[in-house]
């Protein structure tokens, strides 16, 4: 499941077709309902969009999302959501001579889904309709009126591999995260972001003078702070091949000497580092 995210009004396409965006101008061929590029939120089909960015999101952050006025787009995580996907359950149906309602959960909430028939198709075309109880992923734009929301679908698909429910949520988290933390940082992007005082955490030595980029390393995210200090200062201070000894890295970072055994230890866990003469002197692990 190769992937290429930048959620500035780009998108490729992924194994379960989330994005979307390379087939049928950005929608998904096959499912329940057209496979027409334009528009199956009304009637006519034939109103466009100038924003194409397809977002994986959960139903709360349908409900969550932001309006600043009832002409405006939506805005989930403070950027414009024009076409949306998420999967759901069915719990209800409702059929109507125009359109079809599913009441659709996805564990986060509860939204209805509103699909229009086409009754110019073919009957040997036509589509069979969503059951209660299945598993659905949903194609749409969200809408709102008379203040209660709902998703006007262009394409309803039925989820035949429920590992496709597990990756549309890592999916909508990793977009997410995109828009509230900012991007993935990448191996030698030269960036360097700092420690301030007013960060997450407390006690952050050296965190105002100590880069927390790590010279190109990734290192995984649950090290702490403090290990990330070690860790940089270990690759930025000059030093011999014999490393830096544990009384040293104290007096650099002005940090107590109890814990930076326990960043050395954590540092040592995760493959970062090693221990040259003594087990008080550590080396950065090069590899």
């Amino acid at each position: 499941m190769s992937n290429n995210y930048t959620y500035q009004n780009n998108y490729s396409t992924t194994t379960y077709g989330a994005q979307g965006g390379a087939d049928g101008g950005g929608f998904v061929q096959g499912g329940y309902g057209g496979s027409q590029g334009g528009s199956q939120d009304s009637p006519g089909g034939t109103k466009t969009y100038g924003k194409d960015t397809l977002r994986p999101v959960t139903i709360k952050q349908i409900l969550d999302a932001e309006q600043p006025h009832p002409d405006a787009d939506f805005k989930i995580d403070g950027s414009e959501v024009t076409q949306l996907s998420f999967i759901g359950q069915v719990h209800s149906i409702s059929t109507q001579a125009t359109n079809n309602t599913y009441k659709v959960d996805d564990g986060t909430g509860l939204i209805e889904v509103k699909q229009w028939i086409d009754n110019d198709a073919e009957p040997e075309n036509a589509k069979s309709v969503p059951q209660e109880g299945q598993y659905i992923h949903v194609w749409g734009r969200l809408k709102s009126f008379h203040d209660k929301r709902h998703v006007g679908a262009h394409i309803i698909r039925p989820v035949t591999d429920m590992n496709e429910v597990t990756f549309h949520g890592l999916e909508a988290t990793l977009v997410h995260l995109h828009f509230t933390r900012g991007p993935i940082p990448t191996a030698g992007a030269g960036a360097v972001k700092t420690e301030s005082g007013d960060g997450m955490f407390v006690d952050s030595y050296g965190g105002n003078n100590v880069s927390t980029a790590t010279g190109g390393r990734v290192l995984a995210a649950h090290v702490t702070p403090n290990s990330r200090a070690v860790f940089n200062l270990l690759q930025l201070e000059p030093q011999n091949n014999e490393g830096l000894n544990v009384n040293v890295i104290a007096t650099k970072l002005g940090m107590p000497v109890a814990e930076v055994y326990k960043c050395g230890d954590q540092l040592l866990s995760e493959g970062c580092i090693y221990t040259t003469v003594d087990d008080e002197t550590w080396a950065i692990l090069e590899y």
